[in-house]
């Protein structure tokens, strides 16, 4: 048996293990290793693990312990890969490529760049491997992940409020289908089901294989199955409670809805939950509950009735009070219409001239003259001489023109 240790690189939860060649060994040591030509620091998370000898031979072995000069390399280089990023993303977009850079990472012996990006298609990125070997003078090398690896990178809070479970302890990626999604009964939403990723939630294949042998012990719903209390029909499984509830016919139309486990099914009797001698609870059945809330309902639908029917009753009286007023103020206006009729014919009677003194009156033949000294007849006269000469001579410019 031989010993190796576990390591874990930087924005990975994936454990590497290597060969451990070198003794002496803690938890949150850093180490140089190489994954695949490619030299990078690493902190030890796993020891005390052995496998058999063969297995062991074809693990690779640990470069050296880093020193403070590899640690102060390390933090340099990603410092400088981190401001690379933005120049490679507008090379791409120049060349009219399609990709999303996630992160880029500089070898320890800075040999080699390794930058890892996602995209929905193939990309065909020789002519900017070309292009960037130029600008940034190293060798290159151009990762594609999916979106899955891309968010257990990039890291992130799921609709649970927790942190992603494939960046908090999934090792690898299980296949999950949007059947899983119906046998537990969920919205079949993207929002409802759909992850970080954009993909269908890694947490939808940990309760499928219980959800699907329950299925297998429940009845269909829909289905007539014997209770205990007779033959019924299923309306509604509760896999997590494991309980039934089904609905029986009662006198005329209506239903009797009760609740059975699966082992009253089985056994056909009901089967009575042990009281307790501290706390002693009263269990009421679905079937007390409907009734409690029909009474309650009925109780609200009566205090509303009533409440109706008072406020139309004092509709009514004021509607009654208003007309007896109206009228009231109609009598009265004709009243006063009345009074202010004799009123005026009074007044008329005494300015009525008295035509019997004016008759005995002598007339006053005279003529009448204004202040200048002058008849009125004789200004009428002269006004409409002077009128007509001034009409006939413009009728005459007229005619000239």
């Amino acid at each position: 048996m031989q010993k190796i240790v576990g390591v874990r690189r930087a924005k990975d939860r994936e454990i590497y293990y290597f060969f451990q060649n070198i003794e002496d060994l803690r938890l949150g040591d850093k180490l140089v290793v190489n994954f695949e030509d490619f030299q990078t620091v690493v902190s030890v998370v796993k020891l005390g693990v052995t496998v058999e000898d063969d297995k062991a031979k074809e693990l690779t072995k640990i470069v050296r312990v880093a020193t403070e000069s590899d640690v102060k390399k390390y933090e340099m280089l990603a410092k400088k890969a981190k401001e690379s990023l933005p120049e490679i993303k507008k090379k791409s977009l120049e060349l009219g490529l399609v990709m999303k850079f996630v992160t880029a990472e500089y070898s320890l012996d800075n040999s080699k760049i390794l930058i890892v990006f996602s995209s929905e298609d193939r990309v065909d990125f020789r002519q900017l491997l070309k292009e960037l070997a130029v600008m940034l003078k190293i060798r290159i090398e151009l990762k594609q992940i999916g979106q899955r690896d891309e968010a257990k990178i990039c890291d992130g809070a799921g609709v649970c409020g927790q942190q992603c479970c494939c960046s908090r302890f999934l090792k690898e990626f299980e296949h999950v289908t949007v059947k899983m999604a119906k046998i537990q009964g969920l919205s079949l939403a993207p929002t409802k089901i759909n992850g970080v990723c954009g993909r269908l939630m890694c947490c939808l294949g940990y309760e499928a294989p219980f959800y699907e042998e329950m299925i297998k012990k429940m009845p269909k719903v829909g289905s007539e199955i014997s209770t205990p209390s007779g033959l019924a029909t299923v309306v509604y499984n509760d896999i997590l409670r494991e309980k039934v509830s089904v609905k029986r016919k009662a006198e005329g139309d209506s239903f009797i809805v009760e609740e059975f486990t699966l082992e009253e099914l089985k056994e056909g009797r009901r089967i009575e939950p042990q009281e307790d001698t501290n706390d002693k609870k009263d269990e009421k059945t679905v079937s007390d509950r409907i009734d409690e809330i029909m009474k309650e309902s009925a109780k609200l639908l009566d205090e509303d009735q009533e409440t109706v029917s008072q406020e139309n009753s004092q509709k009514v009286q004021n509607t009654q009070n208003n007309n007896k007023n109206s009228q009231e103020k109609n009598q009265n206006n004709n009243k006063f219409n009345k009074n202010n009729k004799n009123n005026n014919k009074n007044t008329k009677e005494q300015n009525r001239p008295n035509t019997q003194n004016n008759e005995n009156k002598p007339k006053d033949n005279k003529p009448k003259f204004n202040k200048y000294g002058k008849n009125n007849n004789q200004n009428l006269s002269q006004n409409i001489a002077n009128n007509h000469n001034n009409n006939s001579r413009n009728n005459y410019d007229n005619k000239k023109k």
